[in-house]
């Protein structure tokens, strides 16, 4: 975490959609380090009194608030936004929910749901579930992004070719995004952060959590990016490994329906060896279990598996 940050944002300029006409906060010269306070995905809905009633209460029109946006100066379209990964400030508390019409097996998890997570926002050690285990923790922003050249405003809800709503974990410490710039000055923005994710995010929420983040900006003129990408520091799955994994699949000529049964069958499977609700073992797949392609060449029909890392619960 930067201790001189050239610039702090403070969360009251956040906005809640993608817009270039939304002026900037601030303006920053390449190579400058930036202090986002940064809201969770929900606006700060839930606190550690919160209750399952409280996810009908949650205001739509008010989640993933993102902190911005920051005019990089000599940003020009074509060029792409390089942001490097400084560190995090957590707070310490977060919460995961099941939002009814919302995640993978929507249709199959209708009731509202939710978990609270208390967790040492210092060393970032495993935070517990309930009695029965412990999650790995690992700090990201669910949301990172610059605004379209398109005019109006855009749903901060999917991601788009200039980041958004990525809900990529591996955009850790250390990790470096390139994002295509469309818009003079790139008005950049972040908000959404995670403790800890899925690839996948299947319940549609990770462990989200309040943070502060610090980034670094640089411009690369004319890199003309079709989309994002981002290069990791290291390994980023050895908080992971440890124990292995159980794993399910699903298989068929439909990656969504492959998908769908994997994370089905792992939610059954976890009730079955744990003695979990369904509910429960749905949104530990969404905050620690990995969704992947296994296989995409074998037509007719591809393979989905879900990695479950088994030290959560030993």
């Amino acid at each position: 975490m930067c201790s001189n940050c050239d610039y702090t944002i403070h969360r009251a300029h956040h906005h809640f959609g993608w817009d270039r006409s939304i002026p900037p906060v601030q303006t920053v010269a390449p190579g400058s380090t930036v202090l986002f306070e940064c809201h969770d995905s929900g606006s700060g809905h839930f606190t550690p009194d919160s209750a399952v009633a409280d996810v009908s209460t949650l205001d739509f029109s008010k989640v993933n608030p993102v902190t911005g946006p920051i005019l990089v100066d000599g940003a020009q379209p074509g060029d792409a936004l390089k942001i490097t990964i400084d560190g995090f400030q957590p707070s310490g508390f977060g919460w995961t929910a099941n939002i009814p019409g919302f995640g993978l097996l929507a249709d199959q998890f209708t009731d509202p749901a939710l978990l609270l997570w208390k967790y040492d926002a210092a060393s970032m050690s495993p935070t517990l579930y309930s009695d029965k285990g412990k999650v790995p923790l690992k700090a990201f922003p669910g949301t990172i992004g610059v605004a379209p050249a398109e005019a109006g405003t855009h749903s901060v809800v999917p991601p788009r070719r200039v980041g958004g709503n990525l809900d990529i974990r591996d955009l850790s410490t250390g990790a470096v995004l390139y994002l295509p710039v469309e818009v003079e000055g790139a008005l950049f923005s972040v908000g959404d952060t995670h403790a800890a994710q899925g690839d996948g995010e299947v319940c549609g929420t990770a462990i989200e959590s309040q943070m502060n983040i610090s980034l670094k900006f640089e411009l690369i003129k004319g890199a003309n990016l079709a989309f994002p990408r981002f290069t990791t520091p290291g390994p980023v799955t050895n908080h992971l490994d440890i124990k292995g994994y159980e794993v399910t699949t699903g298989i068929g000529p439909d990656l969504m329906a492959g998908a769908r049964a994997a994370v089905g069958n792992m939610v059954d499977l976890l009730g079955k060896l744990h003695g979990i609700s369904a509910e429960d073992a749905y949104m530990l797949c969404s905050v620690c279990g990995d969704l992947r392609i296994s296989e995409i060449v074998d037509m007719p029909n591809w393979v989905v598996s879900f990695y479950f890392p088994r030290i959560v619960f030993e």
